[in-house]
């Protein structure tokens, strides 16, 4: 046994989204996913390899029927997520930007009963100025001596998305200038012999030729820190729900293992003790998917009771549609009216008392509702605890938003009409293509970007451009999330802060019988 040599294994989840169990919610069949599944991987490294860092990378306790369950109807025990994530003896999580999205309390508490550090070295808080979960970095250090520093790192974008109220003794300072002020610490100061940054955002160029892959607004940032931070080894990444292997930028090897726990990430450093210090000689990444793993017992015990009161509660019948409001065709959903963004949109009115509003098709696993409605329905086809925003705007705003949204085409060719494939590569944006109600206009796709609006009226009279209106829209876009910056800091007029998912079972539970209508009020067009 060379004692000069020794192997470092690095795990890493990132937006788990609360996928514990092996099931879809949308009919409870059976999937290839879940954290249940991943700790079979994780149990195998660890019986193989000496030396293990397990860290989980952000957006971990929202996402599912379970989560909401807890953090909505009945959160007076400890959160199962983190229940499950102390069993699997976590060393440190890192915030995502979806942990903010149930609110500070629920936060917190999970904080508090974790029993690894969570860590956010640019997420300060104001009154004190310190990372505002504890710490910024953690060292674990093996029985060789090696000493590994961990430092946590957040998309500073969180303000554009989040609600104000909730993060509003919080300030988000940039991930570059933080992670050259903490690794330089880790170096100099705590001697570690490996930096992994985990980071909670994703890459804004492309990892071959660095041209860039998206607009720099500063919620990714991860190729810049490869090649503007000096120190790093290795680069934990996530948020954008990518599967990244194999991956060295400027000598930081990088991995991303996708989303809702179907892979783990896998990172294995050598080392080699040279003159009493430790030097890395060689690294790679990999990911470990969970297709055919076996589900964790321990896990599925962990969760038992809440996943039984959260399915009793996904079941519970709240009302009737009468009409068809299924999706039969996601991309059809998109080029006409259809009844089910329709009644999604006259909740958000009727909820709000706005005239217009906007929403989206979220994903491409809606399935729309049947006649029998349940909760499994609403939050299958509401995916994420958004909450509802009317803003004042001027007319040439919502010009300005359904010419970001008709993007969502590619420039008719005569042969169809096609999907825009920068809303699909590197990541679906599906959730990024708005349709309204309250006023009527055509999208003719055979018009150039940005001049494909061709017909806008209010009221059956053209909009006026300069005059302003009150549109009810979610948080998310009314802070101008997904680069609709013609939204972003508009006078809010009102702030309804209860999830669409319960405006949602409000309104068909207070009528019983909801009529499909579809009042044909926008299309999609070509010459």
């Amino acid at each position: 046994m060379n004692n000069n040599l020794t192997k470092i294994v690095i795990l890493e989840t990132s937006d788990v989204h609360g996928n514990i169990l092996p099931i879809s919610y949308a009919n409870n069949e059976s999937a290839e996913c879940g954290i249940s599944k991943i700790a079979t991987i994780i149990e195998r490294e660890r019986e193989n390899n000496e030396n293990i860092v397990l860290i989980d990378n952000g957006d971990m306790i929202q996402g599912t029927p379970l989560t909401y369950y807890y953090a909505k109807i009945d959160n007076k025990k400890a959160n199962p997520i983190i229940d499950v994530l102390n069993y699997l003896k976590y060393d440190a999580g890192v915030i995502g930007n979806h942990e903010f999205n149930y609110g500070r309390k629920i936060l917190d508490n999970a904080i508090k009963q974790s029993e690894f550090p969570w860590l956010s070295a640019n997420i300060l808080a104001k009154a004190t100025n310190e990372p505002f979960c504890g710490k910024p970095y953690v060292i674990k250090e093996f029985s060789t001596g090696v000493r590994v520093g961990i430092l946590g790192l957040t998309t500073k974008y969180i303000p554009n998305w989040e609600n104000p109220d909730i993060i509003s003794d919080l300030n988000f300072l940039d991930v570059v200038e933080a992670a050259k002020k903490w690794i330089e610490i880790l170096k100099q100061d705590e001697k570690v012999d490996l930096v992994i940054v985990s980071y909670h955002g994703g890459f804004e160029r492309n990892l071959q030729t660095g041209e860039v892959g998206e607009k720099l607004t500063g919620e990714n940032q991860a190729y810049q820190l490869c090649m503007e931070v000096e120190g790093i080894d290795v680069l934990l990444t996530g948020h954008q729900h990518r599967y990244i292997e194999n991956k060295i930028i400027n000598g930081v090897v990088v991995v991303q293992p996708g989303s809702g726990a179907k892979a783990i990430g896998r990172v294995e450093v050598s080392l080699e003790k040279h003159n009493s210090k430790w030097r890395v000689v060689e690294k790679f990444s990999n990911l470990i998917y969970c297709d055919g793993e076996q589900s964790d017992k321990k896990i599925e015990d962990i969760v038992e009771e809440v996943e039984n009161d959260t399915q009793v509660w996904l079941d519970t019948s709240i009302g009737k549609i009468n009409g068809d409001m299924k999706v039969h065709d996601y991309f059809q959903i998109r080029i006409k009216d259809s009844a089910l963004i329709e009644f999604i949109n006259r909740v958000q009115m009727d909820s709000s008392g706005a005239e217009i509003s906007n929403t989206a098709l979220f994903d491409n696993n809606s399935k729309g509702f049947s006649s029998k409605v349940t909760m499994r329905d609403i939050v299958s086809n509401y995916i994420y605890p958004n909450t509802l925003k009317v803003i004042e705007v001027l007319g040439e705003d919502i010009k300005a938003a359904l010419e970001k949204s008709a993007s969502y085409f590619e420039i008719y060719d005569g042969e169809g009409i096609k999907m825009n494939p920068k809303f699909e590569v590197p990541k679906p944006q599906h959730y990024n293509y708005d349709m309204w109600e309250g006023i009527e206009y055509d999208i003719n796709i055979s018009r150039t970007f940005g001049h494909r609006i061709t017909k806008l009226n209010y009221l059956g009279k053209p909009m006026e451009l300069n005059k302003k209106y009150h549109v009810v829209m979610n948080n998310y876009r009314a802070g101008g999330g997904g680069d609709f910056y013609m939204f972003k800091d508009k006078p809010v007029m009102k702030d309804i802060p209860i999830d669409m998912s319960e405006l949602i079972a409000n309104y068909i539970l207070a009528r019983g019988t909801i009529e499909a209508t579809v009042n044909e009020n926008w299309k999609v067009i070509h010459d």
